[in-house]
């Protein structure tokens, strides 16, 4: 190495380690931001955890565990828990299988970014509006998608109509995955679409020469080397569907209806957690749910980094 080459390498290292300070000044906005509207909350919100205390008055007492011996015997929120398992599996599997083969023939088949933007329309809708939108569509009297079920026929496969989608315990869980696997198909695919544009064509056009299928290059290349991405995706829509709340509030509390009902058949976690701090001014065990459901979580996501080893890459 000669003394310019050396010169050089002290040099970029000399601007690498002096780069830090002004790292430190961009992302100080985050920092902040992080620090006032999710670190500190979670502190306070673990500390409530521990008390009685009423919200309209905004005080309250320490009570120690009791919060935490009472949820330990609480069957609601093992009910609820439960409510909330089936509605993920529901969710995951269905936006999950959709969002792959979406994404998959955009890759092998058009880069159109007309296409990309349609499906993400129904991602930039707030859940509200979406909540609006399906509640009249599935409506029992004069929803549109009973007339489509009528029309097609399709009486064999769902039984006799009307259906009544959020009055009926055994259907609202699967109407609620439904609508969120349509709002969020589209942009969990454009997620791992942009996964796919980092394995380099080179691999398709090998394994096509050897004769591999399009079902075999899926099976034997893409999938292996999408692993991060899947893993990354599915960490993400894991959390998200264990924090379903406004589409249930909104579709099951409309026309007259309880909100988590009927009979309690779609209180999700986040609903009841809700009901304890507002509508029962139980703040402090809605702390404590918070709690164990933010323990439940980071287990969940521990468990699917190890299991799909996300930091390891067939790329490399």
């Amino acid at each position: 190495m000669t003394a310019a080459t050396t010169k050089n390498v002290a040099s970029n290292k000399t601007n690498l380690s002096g780069g830090w300070p002004v790292a430190f000044w961009f992302l100080l906005p985050s920092l902040i931001g992080f620090t006032l509207f999710f670190f500190l909350p979670t502190l306070r919100g673990f500390y409530l955890s521990f008390t009685d205390w009423n919200l309209l008055a905004n005080d309250g007492e320490f009570t120690g565990l009791e919060n935490y011996r009472t949820l330990a015997e609480d069957d609601k929120f093992y009910d609820s828990m439960l409510t909330t398992l089936w509605y993920v599996v529901l969710n995951i599997g269905s936006q999950t299988i959709l969002a792959i083969m979406i994404a998959v023939m955009m890759d092998r088949l058009t880069n159109s970014t007309t296409i990309r933007s349609i499906l993400l329309l129904p991602w930039l809708m707030p859940n509200v509006v979406v909540a609006l939108l399906w509640l009249w569509m599935l409506d029992g009297n004069f929803g549109v998608v009973n007339a489509f079920i009528e029309w097609l026929p399709l009486g064999w496969l769902f039984g006799d109509g009307p259906f009544r989608f959020f009055q009926d315990a055994g259907k609202v869980i699967p109407a609620i995955a439904a609508i969120n696997t349509w709002k969020f198909t589209g942009y969990t695919a454009l997620l791992i679409f942009a996964g796919l544009q980092t394995i380099p064509k080179t691999v398709y056009e090998a394994a096509a020469m050897d004769g591999a299928t399009e079902l075999q290059m899926f099976r034997r290349i893409t999938l292996p080397l999408m692993r991060p991405v899947l893993a990354l995706v599915l960490v993400l829509t894991i959390v998200g569907s264990f924090q379903v709340f406004d589409i249930v509030q909104v579709a099951t509390g409309g026309f007259g209806g309880q909100p988590g009902g009927p009979v309690n058949a779609s209180r999700v976690i986040y609903l009841y957690i809700f009901q304890n701090a507002i509508n029962f001014n139980d703040l402090g065990y809605a702390a404590a749910i918070s709690v164990v459901l933010v323990i439940i979580l980071l287990g969940v996501t521990a468990v699917q980094m190890r299991l799909l080893r996300a930091g390891e890459s067939d790329l490399a």
